[in-house]
């Protein structure tokens, strides 16, 4: 049951996010091995002034801040994070300099839709 939240100093068209939050499902499902169904998306623009990155070029920034239950491999992790960014770049100009991702990992338990408490993670999903 992830939430994957992303701040952008940037303005995005509506198209532009619907296909931003396609893309990363599509890649969550994918390297994280979930289902679509769970997963939640949200794209906050920012004015450049409110986000810093000490490593910064000139151009926009990106940050995913992943919201996700614990139990998932550093390598699947990477794999999405990569491919997120990967995206990023491509997509939305965004310099490699300008991104980052942040992992929190929490119980299952303590992600809730108003149908189920999430349970733990595990490979067999």
């Amino acid at each position: 049951m992830p939430l994957l939240q992303f701040d952008i100093a940037r303005t995005l068209s509506d198209t532009a996010k619907t296909s931003l939050a396609e893309r990363v499902t599509e890649f969550y499902t994918t390297e994280m091995a979930t289902t679509a169904g769970h997963i939640a998306v949200t794209i906050r623009e920012r004015d450049p002034a409110e986000m810093h990155l000490g490593r910064a070029v000139d151009g926009p920034l990106l940050f995913l801040d992943a919201e996700i239950r614990r139990g998932r491999s550093i390598d699947r992790k990477r794999a999405f994070a990569l491919a997120t960014m990967e995206y990023a770049a491509e997509e939305l100009d965004i310099p490699d300099e300008n991104m980052k991702v942040v992992f929190t990992e929490h119980p299952g338990s303590a992600m809730m839709g108003v149908d189920r408490v999430g349970g733990e993670w595990n490979s067999d999903e």
